[in-house]
């Protein structure tokens, strides 16, 4: 691992090509209750056993020092799937509590959330993204192998009912299972006040299914919109988001803004030039880039007395090492850099 410069380490989380990371994703714990298809396999994973996972007061001491150390100004809570974690609500009452005015949101299935939503407002998270593919039952069953979309959509609709902010919608694209209705999704959307984020579907599934021919691209899924829809570039600066903005009008009214829908285009359009994330799993690695294959560990930092300066150079030095981009080129792996990371999205956090 390349040694700091006395400069960069009063800087922040920079990295050698003069990215600044600020902002923090925090997986609470790999364990999800559902099987995404592009995510986690069928049947058996290997589980994080208990003490594995980071615990509440060593999250809050991590959030605590990426803010006040590091230059943190953001955070995203993810999984696996958050609401699973029995201590939720006191890992946010406990950040928001040090941290008054940081942003955090939670990216989530929405399972439950229709009872906990109010709780999570109060305890102090300020949005919800919430991962949602399909519109219809059969479907929505096919791709996560469970039968809960009435759930999600129930919570969905309490997150916006107590004021959770503008409610996201992420949503896969696969081909010949749910493509035929990114027209439906935009227009559910958008009649009800949400950000529809379509996804370009990642090599991060369990199964090392991925391919780039099964993909649907980020130019087919706007040829799929524009079937109803009149999308525009969005006139608001990027700032370093993940997902490219498109402002949305109808082919009945296409002087009349309805909305927005972004584009989080990771393989055919990658944004790597500005990316500002980084990442802690919930054993407390750091992943300098979603696709890596190496981590740095912060766990045992954390458990053996290291002061907070020593585990901010920790941290610093996994994110001064993270590489230009990814390696994917735009026709699929066969960029010689890219390896598939043995981790699914569930066991790294997004």
């Amino acid at each position: 691992m390349p040694a700091l410069p006395p400069a960069v380490a009063r800087s922040g989380l920079m990295d050698t090509h003069g990215r600044q990371a600020t902002d923090m994703r925090l997986s609470l714990t790999d364990k999800c209750n559902l099987r995404c298809t592009y995510c986690m396999p069928a049947e058996g994973l290997n589980w994080l056993q208990k003490d594995q996972v980071l615990s509440r007061s060593e999250m809050v001491r991590l959030v605590r020092i990426g803010v006040d150390l590091l230059g943190v100004r953001e955070l995203r809570l993810t999984g696996g799937e958050p609401l699973v974690r029995a201590d939720l609500l006191d890992i946010i009452r406990d950040i928001r509590g040090n941290h008054p005015d940081l942003p955090i949101s939670m990216t989530t299935n929405a399972l439950g959330l229709d009872r906990k939503a109010a709780a999570l407002r109060d305890a102090g998270l300020t949005r919800i993204n919430v991962s949602m593919d399909s519109l219809h039952p059969d479907t929505f069953a096919q791709l996560t192998r469970r039968p809960f979309l009435d759930r999600v959509l129930k919570g969905i609709e309490a997150a916006a009912e107590v004021g959770l902010g503008l409610v996201k919608i992420n949503a896969v694209l696969m081909r010949g299972i749910n493509d035929h209705e990114a027209p439906d999704l935009v227009e559910w959307a958008v009649s009800r006040g949400f950000e529809l984020r379509f996804i370009e579907q990642m090599p991060l599934d369990a199964d090392h299914g991925w391919t780039r021919d099964g993909m649907i691209t980020a130019a087919e899924m706007r040829k799929l919109v524009e079937t109803q829809f009149v999308l525009t570039p969005d006139p608001r600066n990027r700032d370093g988001a993940p997902a490219e903005r498109w402002e949305v009008r109808r082919n009945s009214a296409p002087d009349v803004v309805v909305g927005t829908v972004g584009i989080i285009a990771s393989v055919t359009e990658p944004f790597c030039a500005d990316c500002r994330r980084t990442r802690v799993t919930a054993e407390g690695k750091i992943m300098s880039c979603l696709f890596s294959r190496e981590e740095t560990d912060l766990r045992d930092l954390l458990r053996t007395g290291a002061d907070d300066d020593a585990v901010a150079r920790r941290w610093q030095e996994a994110m001064w090492a993270k590489p230009k981009a990814h390696g994917m080129d735009h026709t699929g792996l066969g960029a010689a850099d890219f390896v598939q990371p043995d981790r699914s999205m569930s066991a790294i956090g997004g």
